[in-house]
């Protein structure tokens, strides 16, 4: 794709490498930049000749912040895409594997965009949390499905609702990172899991992910994530909601009210 602004694509081979290319902001996503995800996506799923994806962020020093709240507080709203926090998250029908190579920071959506990856590789630099609830928000594009699903409640629960920040190893250890590198092996070691993933059938990797994208069915992913969307909405009409973007932007503690 020519035309991105966001974000920058190279193939290799059977290989689409994907940067979000934000990092004069950490990579945060806005709305314009869910809209351009959703389109490289969906140009990814149509190629048959394109069969894995490596996800980063461009710099050192984030994946993705997630939500850009200063977007937000400017009273950004371009809705998102159907397919969801950066194209990816609400999006069900992929049947092509994708490898988040986390580099530094993934917080809030860009910790649930890596969520929503296959496989996640991570920096030993790497940190992960789900801070909503430290800005009037929550996990509502798919951390709290996921990360439950992934790891289990009890330990979700306790991420959920604490925002605390992860490293890369206790990442590992909770069970939703399946390898930590040198931040200077990172991408060589997602490229060579791509290639060792685009080695195989691809046939037996569709039928493999159309099998797990069932089990989410059965498990009414869908049906939940919908319903996350619908609670935000709500949340979006409280003063928290209101106080906790605005916190962020004046880089003030909150005050919260309950109401």
């Amino acid at each position: 794709m020519s035309d991105l602004e966001f974000c920058t694509t190279r193939r290799e081979g059977r290989v689409l490498v994907v940067t979000m290319n934000r990092p004069d902001v950490m990579n945060a996503v806005h709305a314009p930049m869910h809209h351009e995800m959703s389109r490289i996506w969906d140009d990814f799923a149509a190629d048959p000749d394109l069969w894995v994806a490596v996800l980063t962020g461009a710099g050192e020093r984030a994946f993705s912040a997630g939500n850009d709240l200063k977007y937000t507080a400017q009273g950004g709203r371009m809705k998102p895409p159907a397919s969801g926090f950066a194209g990816l998250t609400s999006r069900m029908d992929l049947e092509k594997p994708i490898i988040a190579a986390v580099n530094g920071v993934a917080m809030g959506g860009g910790f649930e965009t890596a969520l929503a990856c296959d496989i996640i590789l991570a920096s030993s630099t790497a940190t992960f949390a789900l801070p909503e609830p430290k800005v009037g928000f929550f996990a509502a594009t798919g951390g709290v499905q996921r990360l439950t699903r992934q790891i289990g409640r009890k330990p979700a629960v306790d991420l959920l609702l604490t925002g605390r920040k992860v490293s890369a190893e206790e990442g590992q250890r909770l069970g939703f990172v399946n390898e930590v590198f040198a931040p200077d092996e990172l991408m060589a070691k997602a490229m060579e899991k791509a290639n060792e993933i685009a080695s195989v059938s691809p046939s037996s990797i569709r039928a493999t992910l159309r099998v797990l994208r069932h089990m989410d069915d059965m498990d009414n992913l869908r049906t939940s994530l919908l319903y996350s969307r619908q609670v935000l909405m709500d949340l979006r009409e409280t003063e928290d909601f209101a106080e906790g973007v605005n916190a962020f932007v004046e880089k003030r503690k909150p005050e919260w009210k309950n109401r």
